[in-house]
């Protein structure tokens, strides 16, 4: 039976002394955040449950995500809500609490490679192979699931092709080229790069369903999509591509992705990394996200990027369009909304597959907003370029 809820429900005015410790407690930091519980505003929370804070304070954002599904929780804008959150920095004032199922993922991270070979299709079983209905219908027409480019945009479609295009020309591809695009997904990059620029792809992927639809739309092109790790590629070419990849390395193997880079590019040749970014160093990635959307994925800080290619690699440019991933975010939940009924009706998705999507997506749009994630692309050359490079922007 579901328990009743005891919350006030006077805009801004904290629990009484008689609430439940947890309540009181939550309720205060959610108030330094501009959000009040059972409020009237859109970012704040609707609490159906009573047991919703205890399940955050002792789980923290697990508890969080796994409430929202179970229906103990709602908000109109969970979007604004983690923005605001972030924003009033309370989880770096020193008073934010670390729960069990953190110190479990530290400690796991620490002991164990979680990004292995032998784990590293997880995330393609997991969250890739879901369905490409669903991916289909949330996406651009060329299926990219990484951040737009919407400098010039007006929409989604526009925003993917513009990233690609900027990613094109700043690798500076030309008929002929031999690409090595590693983590190719559905195969836009791919796609893209041998109509526009000519090149000759080579695609890998760890997702089985993503494999089908690449091979399926790159048929007609000189592309080759492979099921396939990025440790095993060894093998020449003049460019390589990664686009939404790395976040799925792991800290413990940064340095061999940059090592298998090299060893596959001539010394006139160009890296090209597309990935979300941290502000500091980490282990490990927010629990809910890795249970539920990209188990073992990690966000790479700066640090750990620059002390992974030192040696290895000369950094020609590093651009941050984060702000940007927002925006993406943004577009896909509404594409995802306008699709529902008809993926629901397909009987393969419930109501509670429906607000872990929502709490995904909206969850990290507030992160990005808040510039609590970032979005760097980074041009690397094996020994520096023959004068300047300029980069397009």
């Amino acid at each position: 039976m579901r328990h009743a809820t005891r919350v006030n429900e006077v805009t801004g005015r904290l629990p009484t002394a008689d609430a439940p410790a947890a309540q009181r407690r939550l309720c205060a930091r959610l108030k330094r955040a501009g959000v009040t519980v059972n409020g009237g505003r859109p970012w704040d929370l609707q609490v159906h449950d009573e047991r919703f804070f205890r399940r955050v304070l002792t789980s923290g954002t697990l508890g969080l995500g796994e409430s929202y599904m179970d229906g103990w929780w709602d908000c109109a804008a969970i979007d604004q809500l983690v923005d605001r959150y972030f924003r009033s920095r309370i989880d770096r004032d020193g008073s934010r609490w670390i729960n069990g199922v953190e110190w479990f993922d530290y400690l796991r991270s620490r002991f164990f490679n979680l990004q292995n070979r032998a784990r590293a299709r997880q995330v393609g079983q997991r969250h890739y192979d879901i369905g490409n209905d669903l991916y289909r219908a949330m996406l651009d027409p060329l299926m990219v699931y990484s951040c737009g480019y919407w400098k010039e945009a007006d929409d989604l479609a526009a925003a993917q092709e513009a990233k690609l295009a900027l990613a094109a020309v700043k690798l500076g591809l030309r008929p002929g080229m031999k690409l090595i695009d590693i983590g190719c997904g559905w195969g836009g990059m791919a796609r893209f790069a041998a109509e526009h620029y000519g090149a000759e792809v080579t695609g890998l992927t760890i997702s089985e369903r993503q494999a089908e639809l690449a091979r399926e739309a790159c048929r007609a092109l000189n592309v080759d999509i492979r099921l396939q790790d990025f440790r095993e590629l060894d093998e020449p070419c003049d460019r390589i591509v990664s686009i939404g990849m790395f976040e799925h390395v792991g800290y413990k193997n940064y340095r061999t992705f940059f090592e298998v880079a090299r060893r596959c590019l001539p010394e006139d040749g160009l890296l090209l990394l597309h990935t979300i970014g941290g502000n500091e160093p980490v282990s490990y990635i927010d629990p809910w996200i890795d249970r539920y959307v990209f188990p073992n994925a990690m966000l790479p800080s700066a640090s750990q990027l620059t002390a992974a290619y030192e040696g290895l690699f000369v950094l020609e440019d590093w651009q941050n369009f984060g702000p940007d991933y927002d925006r993406t975010l943004m577009a896909w939940h509404e594409n995802f909304t306008a699709v529902w009924p008809r993926l629901s009706a397909a009987g393969r998705y419930d109501r509670r597959f429906r607000r872990m999507w929502e709490f995904y997506l909206k969850s990290c749009a507030g992160g990005f907003r808040a510039r609590r994630h970032q979005l760097w692309q980074l041009v690397l050359s094996p020994r520096g370029t023959d004068g300047r490079y300029d980069s397009p922007r």
